[in-house]
């Protein structure tokens, strides 16, 4: 059952028929046709297999966890695969990550929702645990959904990313975070993690050794 939806999942994924002067891969989610640019000299800018399995799961699950009118935040927004697809389901979408990714991903978002959205979707700086107060103020910021894809790997910002998760998450707010598994330090992550937060893993893919979790603040799950 892993294989045979991990290539439903790969699917989606195409390559141009032609080389042109930008990168780019395609991919269809949402009814339409997404073009990505991409660019191979930082990780930011490729869109990683974690990406494509928490698209999957927003477009097949739109009944359960439906986007139309909802307030969503991604964190490590990269090359904005996820939150084009959280915007084309409905939602009203920031999309966020470091200075130096804001024009790939703003470009990106533009040329992929501009007139198709109920919502047009918006770019944000957001730099894990600096100034989170001042850009995202908790007594304005409500948001539905935290959405994160392969935003745990070998960087030395881990507490600064949990710092991130607590500060966005309302007591309703619903985390959903897709995560591949590789090094022992990483994985602690989802233990600390769970200090603050209930965890449900809602899927598994062994054969690419990525998780997709769904998280709320602790005891708000069964609520």
């Amino acid at each position: 059952e892993d294989e045979q939806i991990v290539a439903k999942i790969m699917e989606r994924r195409f390559f141009p028929d032609h080389i042109a002067y930008k990168t780019w891969e395609g991919f269809h989610f949402a009814g339409h046709e997404i073009r990505i640019t991409e660019a191979t000299d930082c990780y930011g800018a490729v869109v990683w297999p974690s990406a494509l399995v928490l698209c999957y799961f927003l477009e097949t699950n739109s009944k359960q966890c439906n986007l139309v009118d909802k307030n969503v935040i991604e964190i490590g927004a990269g090359t904005g695969l996820v939150s084009i697809v959280a915007s084309l389901l409905g939602a009203f979408v920031t999309a966020t990550d470091l200075p130096e990714l804001l024009g790939n991903l703003q470009y990106n978002i533009l040329q992929n929702t501009k007139q198709k959205c109920k919502h047009q979707p918006c770019v944000k700086e957001l730099s894990w645990g600096i100034d989170l107060e001042k850009n995202f103020p908790r007594s304005s910021c409500h948001f539905d959904y935290i959405m994160a894809a392969d935003v745990v790997y070998h960087h030395p910002f881990l507490d600064e990313l949990l710092l991130t998760f607590d500060h966005l998450c309302n007591n309703d707010t619903v985390i959903l975070w897709a995560m591949k598994f590789r090094l022992e330090k990483e994985n602690r992550f989802v233990d600390r993690f769970q200090t603050l937060f209930d965890l449900e893993m809602i899927s598994n893919f062994p054969s690419l050794n990525i998780a997709l979790y769904k998280a709320m603040r602790k005891g708000r799950m069964k609520a």
